[in-house]
């Protein structure tokens, strides 16, 4: 294959998205490694919220919505989103060029089979990331900043109810964070209200909000 055809499949209708996608990976994590500086990146769910978490890892509690125990599942609640999107992007890259290397598909096909693509890339990137699942739970133990949230002011990024866990953004100097949190009285609490921290459990994963400071 000459250089001017893998340009040629590489920035084809089907994977013109994938490949720039890929690039600007790219380019992210050359600009993480030469600045050291990380920028945070989460997922847009109907619930308009990014997986982002004090430690940098997404923590998704045991009765957590459908969606989140998807994230756990994916072991999202250990591994940081970034590697994990990044690997399934390139995954999805590499199976998406192939195809179009090897089979003769019309374009709608191929585009379609982009999307079983993806979810299949995250399953493998599941099991090819699953080895290292110890060394980032050590980072997440050992390598986090500790912050006190109790008090702080936030805005909610899911409506939540009686027992159910939403997420809550709060800003610590610039830093946007994402924190699991629920009712402190199970009173419902819409999207996009501005509520405040008021209690937390003992293991400081799952964080009670009130609409008033009540402790």
């Amino acid at each position: 294959m000459t250089y001017q055809e893998f340009l040629t499949i590489a920035f084809s209708p089907v994977n013109t998205v994938l490949s720039v996608l890929l690039i600007l990976s790219v380019i992210y994590w050359l600009f993480t490694i030469i600045t050291g500086l990380d920028i945070d990146i989460g997922i847009d769910a109907d619930f308009d919220t990014d997986v982002n978490s004090p430690d940098g890892h997404g923590h998704v509690p045991d009765d957590a919505s459908g969606w989140l125990q998807f994230l756990k599942f994916l072991n999202l609640d250990i591994v940081p989103i970034t590697y994990f999107l990044t690997m399934s992007l390139l995954l999805t890259w590499l199976g998406s060029f192939y195809i179009e290397v090897f089979f003769s598909f019309g374009l709608w096909v191929s585009a379609l089979i982009v999307i079983p693509m993806f979810f299949i890339s995250m399953l493998l990137t599941k099991l090819i990331l699953k080895p290292l699942n110890p060394f980032f739970r050590e980072i997440n133990h050992k390598g986090e900043v500790s912050y006190d949230f109790l008090g702080r002011q936030g805005r909610m990024k899911s409506t939540i109810h009686d027992t159910k866990t939403g997420m809550l953004e709060v800003f610590v100097g610039k830093d946007p964070m994402i924190l699991m949190v629920r009712s402190k009285d199970g009173e419902t609490i819409n999207h996009g209200t501005t509520v405040y921290v008021v209690d937390e459990d003992q293991e400081k994963r799952i964080y009670y909000v009130a609409e008033e400071i009540r402790f």
